[in-house]
């Protein structure tokens, strides 16, 4: 994947970090910008219905001048930054969300979420809904201020022969190419020519080494501990400066209902979270 175009998703009411970390993603990645402000609307008080059709379109109204301004002010800032860029706003309803940044994330080559929009818990999870889920584009996840290089001195590949974790190889091929080291990472791997081969992971390792990936396949006992938690530490332990994973095993309802690995590094992780569906 060459990254032309990043589409970078703003919190209307934080996103100062966000957007200097995209702009020096796409500065060193030579990309477009397209930073999208998202607002969604106040939900309607409880009152008398005059009461509230006169309060509730004055909040929206401020909400909407608020957005108008913070896009003025961002225009404003990257036209003085002599990169390409374009800024667009979106004043939606929590329910549309995901469906307006998802017609966004069509026409991009990368979702870029920054620490400020990771800690917005309804906006990442519209984003994810969204982007992740009804676009064919991968995510990263950056959940510290620090820019992401060129070239990482070692990614985790989280890998379990899933097709998610496939796409999540191919669609973060030009990072893993760059990086230093790449651990293609199992946990409590079983050998069966059904799942992961004979010998779980060489298949995988076979494919990225003749991509020109300098690759290392780590099995890992979890000892009892969960998924998430056993990739953590081994992304500690390797002191990996990026995680690419597939995003979901199983359906959305599913992983809302008993949860998941993916919702957990999400919420975990400290470290670059690259994600493909």
């Amino acid at each position: 994947m060459t990254i032309k175009t990043v589409l970078s998703v703003l919190d209307v009411n934080r996103f100062d970090n966000d957007l200097k970390s995209a702009v020096d993603f796409c500065r060193t990645h030579d990309a477009h910008l397209t930073a999208l402000i998202v607002s969604m609307c106040t939900a309607p008080p409880v009152g008398a219905y005059s009461v509230l059709s006169a309060v509730w379109l004055q909040d929206q109204q401020r909400e909407i001048d608020a957005l108008a301004e913070r896009a003025a002010e961002t225009r404003a800032l990257l036209g003085r930054s002599e990169m390409s860029y374009d800024v667009q706003e979106v004043y939606t309803e929590f329910a549309w969300a995901d469906q307006d940044i998802a017609e966004r994330a069509l026409y991009a080559d990368l979702v870029l979420i920054g620490p400020q929009a990771t800690r917005n818990e309804e906006l990442r999870r519209r984003v994810i809904d969204g982007a992740l889920f009804q676009s064919p584009t991968p995510m990263l996840v950056n959940p510290s201020s620090k820019t992401i290089g060129l070239a990482a001195k070692a990614i985790l590949l989280a890998w379990d022969s899933s097709d998610e974790a496939a796409r999540a190889v191919r669609q973060s091929i030009d990072f893993l190419q760059a990086a230093d080291s790449v651990h293609v990472t199992l946990v409590d791997p079983l050998a069966s020519s059904s799942v992961n081969g004979e010998e779980p992971g060489a298949d995988v390792a076979t494919f990225l080494a003749r991509h020109g990936v300098k690759v290392n396949v780590d099995r890992v006992a979890s000892g009892g501990r969960r998924v998430d938690e056993t990739l953590r530490q081994h992304a500690l332990d390797i002191s990996a400066d990026m995680i690419v994973m597939g995003a979901y095993n199983h359906p959305r309802l599913q992983q809302r209902l008993f949860g998941g690995v993916t919702r957990s590094m999400l919420e975990g992780s400290d470290i670059p979270l690259f994600l493909a569906h």
